[in-house]
């Protein structure tokens, strides 16, 4: 199976991840990012920069009803957790139109759910029916194969870290559940935008406190390419999957070159392995 992309620590494929994921080799990956489809399609309207806007965001991401879209995540967890090594962890991000079926996927599967984050974003857009509140949370979910596994956990970085700019985080103390991480800054949506794009703070967090310098981390729906940005930047390999060719070409490769180009000065600056972020 050839690559779309390779470069030093870096493989992109282009396809469908059900038929890619069966191609990688077992028990080869350390840490999985997903953010699958939300199936939130559905021909409503949002708010974007003070306008409002469609919801939609492409076929990719319109329910094909309870039953289909719930056999469609259930597959990629389940392939997911073939090519996963027996200590490594998955995240899943999501919001109500996809978490809660991802969730008892893992469930009926026997993972071992560790934690569930909400990532709270303070810049959240308005709601504009006036019917509801709010919303301004994604649900992750944190898991690993099995009760038993030792999983990554960088205790202490989570701890004594520099997390500045999560008002809830407070320095010295534990890491709760609840993060507070604004939406991607304009600089990272320089060659684009993509609309389910993560920031790359968030990853950073994930990578950073859930893997090791050396990991390969994966990420089956790649997007814009945030979790390889990140990994790339934090001495971590990367895998990364997406359906969509524009996504690739036009947002994730430039962002990931970039990056890449970057090394040399990062590697005399960063501490991957102490508490200085």
């Amino acid at each position: 199976m050839k690559p779309y992309y390779e470069k030093d620590n870096v493989k992109l494929y282009l396809g469908d991840a059900l038929e890619i994921l069966d191609q990688l080799p077992a028990e080869s990956v350390d840490l999985i990012f997903a953010d699958p489809p939300y199936n939130l399609s559905n021909d409503g309207f949002t708010c974007h920069a003070g306008r409002r806007v469609s919801v939609n965001k492409g076929e990719w991401d319109r329910s094909k009803g309870f039953d289909e879209d719930f056999e469609f995540h259930f597959s990629w967890i389940e392939k997911c957790r073939r090519v996963l090594k027996p200590n490594g962890t998955i995240w899943i991000s999501g919001t109500y139109h996809s978490i809660y079926m991802c969730g008892f996927a893992l469930q009926k599967q026997g993972w071992h759910i560790i934690n569930e984050i909400v990532w709270f974003k303070p810049n959240a857009s308005p709601n504009l029916s006036c019917r509801m509140f709010t919303a301004s949370h994604e649900t992750l979910i944190w898991a690993k194969k099995s009760k038993e596994a030792k999983h990554t956990f960088n205790y202490e970085l989570s701890r004594k870290g520099n997390w500045s700019g999560d008002f809830i985080k407070k320095p010295g103390k534990q890491m709760r559940s609840v993060w507070s991480i604004p939406t991607p800054k304009p600089q990272e949506k320089r060659y684009g935008k993509h609309p389910t794009q993560k920031p790359e703070e968030l990853l950073k967090r994930i990578i950073l406190l859930t893997s090791n310098p050396g990991d390969v981390v994966l990420d089956p729906f790649c997007g814009s390419g945030t979790t390889g940005v990140v990994a790339v930047r934090y001495g971590r390999k990367f895998i990364g999957i997406d359906f969509t060719e524009k996504y690739l070409k036009e947002l994730a490769i430039p962002r990931i070159e970039d990056e890449l180009k970057e090394l040399p000065l990062l590697s005399g600056i960063r501490e991957t392995s102490g508490v200085k972020t």
